[in-house]
């Protein structure tokens, strides 16, 4: 596992590379991707991403259709 700081979060395992704006975008878009969201059915904060644009609650063992990195568009 790449190693990681307390500053940069997720995107510390580009280091240096890409430019700092272009890994502040990617940082928003990382962080709300491996999010848990609030289940449509169960009510339940256990909503994850499977693959692009497929969400499955951990809890009920729904699957839903949203979008690429965030459930709901």
């Amino acid at each position: 596992m790449a190693k990681r700081t307390k500053k940069v979060g997720i995107v510390g395992k580009y280091g240096v590379r890409y430019g700092a704006s272009l890994r502040k975008t990617i940082k928003k878009l990382e962080v709300s991707q491996h999010a848990k969201y609030n289940c449509n059915f169960c009510g339940k904060d256990s909503l994850k991403r499977k693959a692009v644009g497929i969400w499955e609650c951990k809890a009920c063992k729904k699957v839903l259709a949203g979008g690429a990195y965030v459930c709901r568009t």
